[in-house]
């Protein structure tokens, strides 16, 4: 019998690297400027919303694997209509929103790691890392991939190491009760934090690649979620206690290299920035392929490839095709817009699986109560940030709209010119696992 890839800790260790990356270094400072030094609370809601949002796409991972992943569970729960196939659409440009973020991010730390600080600097930075990338793709070179496991190793060390330190020069003032904003800002920045724990559902991608998934598929889940969540919660409070709040508000695109000055001067200033450099860039190089490339095909074609290649050369459409859409998202929305119009775009997404699933709880042998409680929490975050952003910036809430309807208008040209329809990849047959 063939030894199957992933045993309960590599899966562990897998969701662990997919969830810290970008999404810490572009929340971080994001979510403090909104909940203050009580952001850790945020970290802890976003995180308990993870777990069960984990555990309803465990469930279904379990009785549907596929490669289609979300795109396969909007299907089978809301079967092949222009509603299905509209997520579909939404669930591809979610993913080039969060593309857009994370090149943003690296705008931003790579131009104060140079001493910059314009839009323009920013903007050169972002475009030339998606350029970079984009060659990379093209030409079929993988070598970036294959350090994925060094990356991960650097950025969590320098992160926990930071951590660490931090806690020694944390000044008390800044944690203090009475600089704490009002309660109900932990709830607005929650639709954030949970984007730092995006890449938890890479964990469901291992179901037919992991030994026992019926016993280590949620504990994997778990204890991935769980040391995540702690590690977000350390480093909240080392940030936020050792920066007062007006300078994570006035840098709050580089909060967290901003809060590594106090340790190490300049010298902890460019590690960090380094670092969130390194995150950034292997965040992109990872998703800009794999991600765009097999949503693409499933939102124009309505079905997988039967074979999926890392060299793209040979399907160079959905590559060229998401960068030309990543690039005005760059160039005209700051990275609160991009960060936070991709959080809520991901919230609904889940949230709108979720819903579905209650329909088929009882093929997937769930507890409907608690993806009851994933789908209610997501959309109370996702209405709750929405309330906030109709006070606080207005657009945000039009360009979700706007890619919402975007989405449902591609569905509906494309059914009509190419009569295509995402289909399903699982069938009524039990697949046991």
């Amino acid at each position: 019998m063939k030894n199957k890839a992933f045993g309960l800790w590599s899966a562990v260790f897998l969701g662990i690297g997919s969830m810290v990356g970008a999404g810490i270094f572009i929340v971080i400072g994001e979510a403090g400027s909104i909940a203050g030094n009580i952001v850790w609370l945020s970290f802890v809601i976003g995180g308990i919303i993870a777990l069960l949002s984990g555990y309803s796409l465990a469930k279904l991972a379990l009785r549907y694997p596929s490669r289609g992943g979300i795109v396969e569970y909007l299907v089978q729960e809301y079967d092949v209509n222009i509603f299905s196939g509209a997520m579909s659409v939404m669930f591809y440009f979610a993913q080039l929103i969060a593309i857009a973020a994370v090149a943003k991010s690296f705008g931003e730390y790579g131009a104060r790691l140079f001493g910059y600080s314009s839009t323009f600097s920013i903007n050169s930075f972002a475009l030339g890392i998606i350029a970079f990338f984009t060659i990379i793709n093209l030409i079929g070179a993988s070598v970036v991939a294959k350090s994925e496991n060094i990356i991960v190793i650097i950025k969590l060390s320098v992160l926990v190491i930071f951590t660490i330190l931090a806690f020694f020069t944390i000044k008390p003032e800044y944690l203090s009760l009475k600089n704490t904003p009002p309660l109900i800002n932990i709830f607005f920045a929650v639709g954030l934090t949970f984007f730092a724990y995006q890449g938890f559902s890479v964990i469901t991608n291992t179901v037919e690649d992991m030994e026992n998934p019926k016993k280590n598929m949620l504990k994997a889940m778990l204890l991935a979620v769980l040391i995540v969540m702690v590690l977000y919660v350390a480093i909240s409070i080392a940030v936020l206690g050792n920066l007062s709040l007006d300078k994570v508000i006035k840098a709050k695109d580089y909060a967290l290299a901003l809060a590594a000055k106090p340790l190490l001067g300049e010298l902890g200033f460019k590690i960090m920035a380094i670092t969130a450099l390194i995150s950034t860039a292997s965040a992109i190089n990872a998703s800009l392929y794999a991600a765009t490339q097999i949503s693409y095909d499933l939102a124009k074609n309505g079905e997988l490839p039967k074979e999926y290649e890392y060299n793209v050369f040979h399907s160079t459409e959905g590559l060229l095709i998401s960068v030309i859409l990543i690039i005005p998202l760059i160039l005209f929305l700051n990275l609160t817009e991009i960060t936070t119009v991709a959080a809520l775009s991901v919230l609904i997404i889940q949230g709108i699986v979720h819903l579905g699933h209650l329909k088929l709880y009882h093929r997937t042998d769930a507890n409907k109560y608690l993806i009851f409680l994933a789908f209610f929490l997501m959309f109370l975050v996702v209405i709750l940030t929405i309330y906030y952003n109709t006070k606080k910036d207005i657009s945000i809430v039009w360009y979700l709209t706007a890619s919402f309807i975007f989405a449902f208008a591609i569905e509906f040209v494309l059914r009509k010119i190419t009569h295509r329809k995402i289909t399903k990849q699982i069938h009524n047959i039990y697949k046991k696992i």
